[in-house]
């Protein structure tokens, strides 16, 4: 059996930190994960999952992570019930998280002024694509021109190699 789901999307609202009796924290928090297509209109719909992560990620999570921010979570679906005040049973399907990344930097995305932040995100990624891209041309262009300097021993003799089984090292 496989239970496995990795999400991209952004904190709904900040996490909510609580610690149980035995002193383990877990938090609750959403994420606003968009889906991969336009609805009827052109409009592009969002997700809303509920998700739950233990223990010390969850003190990371609530500590240095609020409403806007983008975060990646891998864990498995859970359903739990539990009885309601009226009686009722309630059931809950959730996200049990087992690790969350931080996909932004503490403060970089909050909900009054994230587009302008985001877009400043995506400028400095591209800016380090971009000099990754040309280090590697360099390094590419270094390594041709070594490759060129050597010449090659073979390149106009065409007589066989004569090499013993003594020489050969298995």
């Amino acid at each position: 059996m496989l239970n496995r789901v990795v999400l991209v999307g952004r904190l709904t609202r900040d996490p909510d930190l609580r610690y149980t009796p035995t002193g383990v924290a877990v938090a609750n928090f959403n994420i606003a994960v968009n889906r991969p297509f336009s609805n009827q209109e052109g409009n592009r719909e969002a997700d809303f999952i509920n998700c739950v992560v233990w223990r010390r990620p969850a003190e990371n999570l609530a500590n240095y992570m609020k409403k806007g921010n983008l975060i990646g979570v891998d864990g498995r679906v859970q359903t739990r019930s539990y009885e309601g005040q009226d009686g009722k049973t309630v059931y809950v399907t959730e996200i049990v998280a087992e690790s969350v990344q931080f996909l932004e930097s503490k403060g970089s995305a909050s909900s009054g002024d994230r587009g302008q932040n985001t877009s400043g995100n995506g400028q400095n990624q591209n800016q380090y694509q971009n000099q990754n891209q040309y280090q590697n041309q360099n390094q590419y262009q270094q390594n041709q021109n070594q490759n060129n300097n050597f010449e090659d021993p073979f390149k106009n003799n065409g007589a066989p190699i004569d090499i013993s089984d003594d020489d050969l090292p298995f």
